[in-house]
């Protein structure tokens, strides 16, 4: 049987093509002679009374087939998660968060004995539109809300908000249906997308694998098309066939396939089946704002009117790519109204009004029955993608889960098995009150010391009685002190405020050993340090061992920078008559070549032997000779504007 399966199994199966010898015995898995629809809770409740049901040796409910909740035992896995999506759960699940005793299946059934509606649920099915049908009616609410309303007198806005949240759910149903066939290895089974049957088909679970036969179509010819257009000539039949649509970020593409496979040759001379493509189209349009998101038209709502270039050309795009789309789904009208089904992935409400409109003359509806949404991720609308789209909705899924093994890791383990424990991490231990104040110490010093706040940083030493010695939490390797931290930061006030009225330690060393005189980093922080050795007086520290030169007054400090500054002044202004005269000698020489080469003109001709005119490039080299960076980078800043503005001017 295994080398049967083996051999049915060589070549991919196509859901509107199987071998006959599965189909024959193919069934629905776990549901061999029990109907698939979602039961209703009076179903349950029969079924929890039959001899059938599952106990373990204490006669409590087994852990995998039972509801603690409801006090509930059931023959199967699917029959327990049928009862979870119930009423009676439902109901149950509010006792519990009110604090109220759950209650058993007659007592509910007494609750819901003067309520009309359906046990089951509202008569609408769990979709996208739960509470309106096609024709915009209203329709009944459910049991277990009407009840709930009933009991607690729930006020309106709770009861839409409940309704909500049960909307958000969704169906909870699987997006496959499996099956299995004694053709087939024991742990191997065939997965079918819900989405291939319609509404109809997939309530009548009972006969799905029949309904599957049916689907079955033979190899036939690809139909004539015309050789414009893509399109089929008239009157000819394509038998059944899907239509496939996306359309995102400006990306638009549609196709048309045969569900009837082409049969064809292989180079081998083996038989090959391949997808029959009827037609195709795709639309690429620039409509999105580019590395910001969204479309130009939801940037306009949110923001108002944009006027760039770049909107206006976005706006365009997206009127073109809606009428595109239009008129090519005006031109499949035929095709698209006699398909199956339509696959269709619209991101935002501005690619499903492309679709949806409404417009005149839609082909698209948003109520059609035939509507479906890929079930599985999709990437960028290309024609490349809505073939894999194809394929991966009619492939058939093959998995070889063995259910024993699953059956036997979730089995309760002995107690005498050992179990592994994860290691756990210790937590970090908590730090105490004086560590917690030395961190908000740290946090406060360090800010102020970067803004240089001279009068704050000692007041806040002062009132919070910190030493000067001060060490920072958590430690920092590089400056652990306020005096280390000034001196790397070259705060000059700050280090000589520390050190003279402070009282800071300049032979502290950091992790390095290295003082912080050794992290000033340039010659006003240094002078700081040899100033308050001044000012201290030579007993106050260990000044050699701190690394500080030689003791200099505040006066001499102040005398040398003022001398400092005098000389960088005179030296300004020597660099700048020589610019002056150097530019005056350029324009000199200019003036003088540029006499020269008229001199030399004859008409409008040139003399025998003249030099050829210099171009742009080899002026402006020899005006920039002689000049410093900065004035070469000012010439050049202004030529570039001139060019600017003459570019603007003949615009």
């Amino acid at each position: 049987m295994a080398q049967q399966g083996d051999q049915l199994l060589q070549r991919p199966l196509y859901v509107f093509d199987l071998p006959e010898e599965l189909l024959s015995t193919i069934t629905l898995k776990n549901q061999p002679d029990r109907p698939v629809p979602e039961p209703t809770s009076r179903s349950v409740a029969q079924a929890s009374e039959t001899p059938d049901q599952v106990e373990t040796e204490d006669g409590g409910p087994a852990k995998a087939t039972s509801c603690s909740l409801c006090g509930l035992n059931f023959p199967s896995v699917i029959e327990q998660r049928n009862h979870v999506r119930s009423d009676l759960h439902g109901y149950n699940l509010k006792q519990k968060m009110k604090g109220v005793k759950p209650v058993g299946e007659a007592d509910f059934e007494k609750l819901i004995g003067e309520l009309d509606e359906s046990i089951s649920g509202s008569e609408s099915s769990e979709s996208d539109e739960d509470d309106e049908d096609e024709n915009g009616n209203k329709v009944k609410e459910s049991t277990l809300n009407a009840l709930l309303k009933k009991q607690a007198k729930i006020s309106s806005p709770e009861f839409e908000e409940m309704t909500a949240r049960k909307k958000q759910r969704g169906s909870g149903k699987p997006p496959l249906f499996w099956f299995t066939s004694p053709a087939l290895p024991e742990n191997m089974s065939l997965g079918v997308y819900r989405a291939l049957f319609t509404d109809a088909e997939q309530e009548e679970a009972t006969h799905i694998a029949e309904t599957l036969r049916k689907k079955q179509l033979s190899p036939k010819q690809p139909p004539k098309v015309k050789s414009e257009g893509g399109v089929p000539l008239p009157g000819t039949d394509v038998g059944p066939h899907y239509f496939l649509c996306m359309i995102g970020g400006g990306h638009f593409a549609a196709m048309i396939v045969a569900l009837a496979p082409k049969l064809g040759k292989k180079h081998t001379g083996a038989d090959e089946r391949s997808a029959t493509v009827i037609a195709h189209k795709t639309f690429h349009r620039y409509t999105t704002r580019r590395k910001q998101g969204g479309a130009q038209s939801a940037n306009d709502a949110s923001k108002g009117t944009a006027h760039s270039a770049g909107s206006s050309l976005r706006r365009y795009n997206e009127v073109a790519l809606t009428t595109e789309v239009r008129e090519l789904l005006q031109s499949w009208k035929t095709l698209i109204d006699t398909a199956d089904f339509c696959f269709i992935r619209a991101t935002g409400s501005t690619n499903r009004r492309t679709l949806f409109g409404p417009y005149e003359g839609q082909v698209l509806r948003n109520n059609d029955a035939r509507n479906r949404s890929f079930p599985f991720s999709t990437r960028r609308a290309t024609q490349k993608e809505l073939m894999r789209a194809f394929v991966e909705l009619t492939r058939v899924k093959q998995s070889t889960i063995d259910e024993a093994a699953l059956a036997a890791l979730n089995a309760p383990q002995p107690s005498n098995t050992p179990t592994t424990t994860t290691p756990k991490v210790p937590k970090p231990p908590k730090p105490s009150k004086e560590e917690e104040a030395a961190a908000l110490h740290t946090s406060q010093i360090i800010s102020i010391t970067k803004r240089s706040k001279v009068p704050a940083l000692l007041n806040y030493l002062k009132s919070n009685n910190i030493e000067p010695t001060f060490m920072f939490v958590p430690p920092n390797h590089h400056t652990p002190t306020p005096l280390h931290l000034a001196a790397s930061l070259n705060s000059a006030p700050v280090v000589l405020a520390l050190l003279t009225k402070a009282g800071g330690d300049p032979t502290l060393m950091n992790d390095d050993a290295r003082t912080p005189f050794s992290l000033a980093g340039d010659r006003a922080t240094r002078d700081s340090f040899r100033v308050a050795r001044s000012e201290l007086g030579e007993s106050a520290w260990d000044w050699e061992k701190a690394g500080v030169p030689a003791a200099l007054s505040k006066a001499e400090a102040e005398k040398r920078d003022a001398r400092d500054r005098s000389e960088k002044a005179a030296e300004d202004k020597a660099e700048m008559e020589r610019r002056k005269v150097e530019t005056e000698r350029l324009r000199k020489e200019s003036e003088v070549e540029d006499a020269n080469r008229r001199e030399k003109r004859v008409g409008k001709g040139k003399t025998l032997g003249a030099l050829p005119e210099k171009t742009g490039a080899e002026k402006r080299e020899e005006e920039a000779r002689g000049l410093t960076p900065e004035a070469r980078a000012r010439i050049e800043r202004e030529r570039r504007a001139r060019a600017a503005e003459e570019r603007m001017r003949r615009m």
